[in-house]
């Protein structure tokens, strides 16, 4: 016999418990640079330290920072001679908030796409446990015509594309990539 709500039977799932987006994107570039199919990192955040608790090498800790600069996007990287560049967010609403991404990372995406680059959004609706991919210039023409403070589900479903949850790579993102790009990339 199958159960489909098992919370109601007090039995709790662990699946995917502690993971969220970055975490799998991580694994996935992992799997993607030992798979030798593409060079992808995440972007370290630029901060300027002021105080360091330094007893030894070893046991060194920050104790005051700031961020240097706004940062672009989270991660970059080289897929079949193209330059990717995208950011990755979550979010636990029925919509994607504006808030959520800055007008420095837009400007960005903007003079990736300008400069032949591949930029693009990946985006988690936690609720639903839906993960898509939306190109730039999807996200630069909803922003362009419209003066709404959030990106519905809906505008994902119709313009941006499902990433199917896997085992390896968990966020197989450049499936997508090979679609959309199938006769720009080698």
């Amino acid at each position: 016999m199958r159960f489909k709500n098992t919370a109601s039977l007090g039995i709790t799932n662990y699946g995917k418990r502690g993971m969220n987006l970055e975490d799998d994107i991580n694994l996935s570039n992992k799997f993607y640079l030992n798979q030798n199919k593409a060079v992808i990192y995440k972007k370290p955040t630029p901060i300027t330290i002021v105080k360091v608790n330094y007893p030894n090498r070893e046991h060194a800790v920050i104790k005051e920072a700031y961020f240097k600069t706004p940062s672009t996007t989270d991660y970059n990287g080289i897929y079949k001679g193209k330059y990717i560049d995208f950011e990755a967010k979550e979010t636990k609403l029925t919509s994607f908030p504006l808030t959520n991404i800055h007008e420095h990372q837009i400007n960005h995406l903007r003079k990736i796409e300008e400069h032949g680059g591949i930029g693009f959004l990946i985006v988690r609706f936690v609720k639903f446990n839906k993960t898509f991919l939306l190109e730039s210039n999807k996200l630069f023409s909803f922003l362009d015509t419209t003066k709404r403070k959030s990106i519905p589900l809906a505008y994902f479903e119709k313009q941006g594309h499902l990433i199917k949850d896997k085992y390896q790579p968990r966020v197989d993102y450049l499936q997508v990539i090979d679609k959309l790009y199938k006769g720009d990339l080698l």
